[in-house]
């Protein structure tokens, strides 16, 4: 079974599922008991399939993905894609391609640059690179699909224990664990970036590379800030790390009371909200605003000294690690996040956890354009992207997000 037979299958099992929970539901209500525990049976045998089916599809995916494009098939794909490009016409990337890019891998063409004339490249700004927690969240294609609910636990089965002589003919407590589900619902996202009209100069392949890149950054750019905050609707459609509701409206991330002042004791706050009684969450992770970055690293003791040590990553001008004597925390730096320094009374700012509790999807392809006219008069060309995205947190309470605390 290939990818798209896969995609559809799940989809199938899906409806399936759906009209066997009915199907209980309408027993339940009609008190019959016998038919309920049937439907229920046939709907958890079909879930689990759904799951099984969902493993291999992020396996096909992930090697699909992973697999490097034949270079001379690339050189033939650009070459045409440019000519679209310089036509005025609209191409498209496959959501394959997207998450190719959105991981920082090869997009089509964009290491094939063949030799040009001096004094064409056109240079970026200075760490012009997007946040990287777009690379780090976990990625589906959901092509074809008008949504997708993603079930995930909220608590586990609690055992009971007791005396023999005591519970010995006596029915047992109900310990059924309960659910919720993500939904992932469609919103549309536009992206726009303006380069010199000198670009028409380049080689084929280098404007193909450029096109790309600045279509995948803008879109990137604007990803991660939805990522963690999400869409911003009042009924929202994307959800993010500081917004994650379930189906029944209820939070799926956590939050941490802190104060508005960066301090020593912030990162051991966050760090020991993760997870639970029994155990520290797993591949945690600090998303913040790089000032607050700046507020954590300008921390000193009596003696003047770092309380705590900043560490970024070589090679990566968004990521890095905080020595906190001894125990480090990876960070992200994620522009509009929000910052907790100086923030009031009940505010959201960073945020702790493993980003892959998020789940981010694509639904279709990457359509970009190139428009001539809307800035003409400085010599500037647009590099116009939409895709269709949907994202939400899959993990309950797969977030702790700072909440400054009251006279904080």
């Amino acid at each position: 079974m290939n990818i798209n037979e896969r995609k559809r299958h799940i989809i199938d099992l899906a409806e399936q599922k759906q009209q066997y929970i009915e199907a209980a539901n309408a027993a339940l209500d009609k008190g019959d008991k016998e038919t309920f525990n049937s439907e229920m049976t046939k709907a958890r045998n079909v879930a689990a399939d759904i799951r099984d089916h969902q493993v291999l599809l992020v396996e096909q995916e992930e090697q699909m993905i992973a697999r490097e494009p034949d270079q001379q098939v690339m050189k033939d794909v650009v070459a045409e894609r440019v000519n679209d490009l310089r036509a005025g016409r609209s191409i498209q990337l496959s959501t394959t391609e997207v998450i190719r890019g959105l991981r920082n891998s090869t997009l089509a063409g964009g290491s094939i640059v063949e030799p040009i004339g001096a004094g064409s490249d056109i240079h970026d700004p200075v760490a012009s690179r997007a946040s990287s927690i777009v690379d780090q969240v976990k990625t589906i294609d959901l092509s074809g699909q008008s949504g997708w609910q993603e079930p995930y636990v909220i608590s586990e089965m609690a055992a009971q224990a007791g005396k023999i002589a005591t519970v010995a003919g006596n029915a047992r407590n109900a310990t059924d664990p309960t659910f919720g589900v993500a939904c992932i619902n469609p919103y549309e996202l536009s992206v726009t970036s303006f380069v010199d009209r000198n670009i028409s100069r380049l080689s084929p392949a280098a404007y193909n590379e450029k096109v790309m890149s600045m279509a995948m950054n803008s879109l990137r750019r604007k990803l991660a800030t939805m990522i963690v905050n999400g869409d911003g609707e009042v009924t929202p459609a994307m959800y993010g790390f500081k917004t994650a509701k379930n189906k029944a409206g209820t939070d799926i991330f956590a939050t941490a009371s802190v104060s508005s002042t960066v301090n020593e004791n912030l990162l051991d706050t966050l760090f020991y909200a993760y997870g639970n009684d029994d155990a520290i969450g797993e591949n945690g992770r600090l998303m913040l605003s790089k000032a607050d970055l700046k507020a954590i690293g300008s921390l000193r003791n009596t003696n003047k000294e770092r309380v705590f040590k900043i560490r970024p990553d070589a090679g990566n001008p968004n990521t890095g690690v905080i020595d906190d004597g001894g125990v480090a925390v990876p960070y992200t730096i994620v522009n509009g996040i929000g910052n907790l320094t100086g923030s009031s009374e009940n505010d959201l700012s960073m945020v702790y956890g493993d980003p892959q509790n998020y789940l981010l999807g694509l639904f279709g392809d990457f359509t970009i354009r190139i428009d001539e006219s809307v800035k003409s008069v400085e010599r500037m060309v647009a590099v116009l992207g939409d895709v269709v995205v949907g994202g939400n947190l899959v993990v309950d309470n797969g977030m702790v997000v700072a909440k400054t605390m009251a006279n904080g």
